[in-house]
């Protein structure tokens, strides 16, 4: 650690040592204690606007009964194509979340600053879709290029499903081909539900659909190609900047990604599900964090339970302390107890439990300095006088904080670990 100093002010001569790096393990949590609207304690939110991609009406109308039945919350929805319902939410600028038919769109989102969190629901993939019967033989992509075939696509500018489309026609090298005959015999609808519907009703030989939106209709014939198969969409669910009540609406986003929740729903409805968590109506998280952080964390944590409608439980302490507790918890067979977060105040600390978290963020630094009383009457100019007789010192153990094992290694660095002890 490079060594550097300085003086400063206010009666106090301050010698800067190694500089400490303070991070935080799943940075997440921090990510989203920022600036956040967040719901006024004690109120009662009676409705949540959800716009919502279209083939998604039939899970979603079902989970929001549930949830109104449970929870006396009504769910009011917008149901058209994704690219038409991100126009919408940019132009009015309302409404409480957004849950669009392929992360492309929540992406565009949140780069516009629309949406905030965002939990991923499931994974979906286009397919072609076809009369019961298969009169016209459609096998695969080249069988739409036929003269005679009727193709219901999605449009490339509303639809998530005719975005992808395209994308992966392009790829293969059909579009082109494709593109001016629908045009001239088919379609090209604005949601996924109207492209299968011209199929249900004969209107179109053939359609490209998701798999989950076939799914809900076994009358009909589905058709998987290698072309179609390259590519997925994930459905993902976005809490909206405009919500006026972000911590009601983030639950029933929770409510509609649990696994015993909404996701059971949605894998009835032929949806390929995410491994989602389990319903926790006001989830809880362990949160060790260095004892010197605590002034700063304190307010946010607050900040944090009310935005997210979470409990957070934590543990302020060293983190040479807190690293032995983790190291014990790990020998016990339930791990009950373990944090899900931890912040240390010095990437040392970090090192030592890497294997038990995800990768660490970066959330400020400091600088170790050496604090006098004011006139600083031993005359302390520098960590030589730290050895001076006469003169009393404290400082940190090394084995329980971190300003402790730093300043064990910046005097040993300076060759004056002995001479102060």
């Amino acid at each position: 650690m490079a060594n550097k100093r300085s003086i400063a002010f206010n009666g106090l001569i301050v010698w800067v040592g190694a500089s400490a790096i303070v991070l935080v393990l799943l940075g997440w949590m921090l990510y989203r204690m920022g600036d956040r609207g967040s719901s006024v304690p004690g109120s009662e939110t009676k409705e949540l606007t959800v716009y919502c991609a279209a083939g998604m009406s039939k899970p979603m109308q079902a989970i929001a009964e549930q949830y109104e039945d449970e929870y006396g919350v009504k769910i009011i929805y917008h149901f058209e194509g994704s690219g038409t319902l991100l126009g919408k939410m940019e132009i009015s600028k309302s409404g409480d979340l957004f849950l669009a038919a392929d992360d492309f769109y929540t992406k565009t989102a949140r780069e516009k600053g629309l949406v905030q969190e965002e939990i991923p629901l499931a994974t979906v993939r286009p397919v072609i879709l076809v009369s019961k019967g298969n009169k016209k033989n459609i096998q695969g992509i080249d069988d739409l290029l036929k003269a005679d075939v009727r193709t219901a696509l999605g449009n490339t500018e509303q639809a998530a499903i005719g975005q992808l489309t395209k994308e992966l026609l392009t790829n293969s090298g059909h579009w082109k081909k494709l593109e001016p005959l629908v045009e001239r015999m088919g379609t090209f609808l604005p949601t996924v539900h109207d492209i299968a519907t011209a199929v249900k009703t004969g209107s179109m030989d053939a359609a490209i659909v998701w798999d989950a939106t076939a799914a809900q209709h076994p009358e009909l014939t589905v058709i998987h190609t290698k072309e179609l198969d390259a590519g997925t969409s994930e459905v993902t669910f976005g809490v909206l900047t405009s919500s006026e009540h972000p911590t009601e609406a983030l639950k029933f986003a929770r409510y509609a990604g649990a696994r015993d929740k909404g996701l059971k729903v949605f894998q009835d409805n032929g949806y390929e599900v995410v491994d989602g968590d389990a319903w926790e109506e006001k989830p809880e998280l362990t949160f060790f964090a260095g004892a010197v952080n605590q002034r700063a964390l304190a307010p946010i944590v607050q900040q944090f339970e009310e935005r997210e409608g979470v409990k957070v439980n934590t543990s302020y302490n060293g983190c040479g302390i807190l690293t032995g507790t983790m190291r014990g918890i790990q020998d016990q067979d339930t791990r009950r107890g373990f944090p899900d977060i931890f912040m240390a105040c010095d990437v040392y600390y970090l090192d030592q439990v890497q294997p038990w978290f995800g990768p660490g963020v970066n959330v400020s630094d400091t600088d170790i300095v050496i604090a006098v009383p004011k006139g600083n009457p031993a005359g302390i100019e520098s960590l030589k006088d730290l050895a001076k007789p006469g003169v009393r010192v404290a400082v940190g153990e090394p084995q329980q904080c971190t300003i402790g094992v730093l300043t064990q290694h910046l005097l040993k660095s300076e060759g004056l670990l002995e001479s102060v002890q």
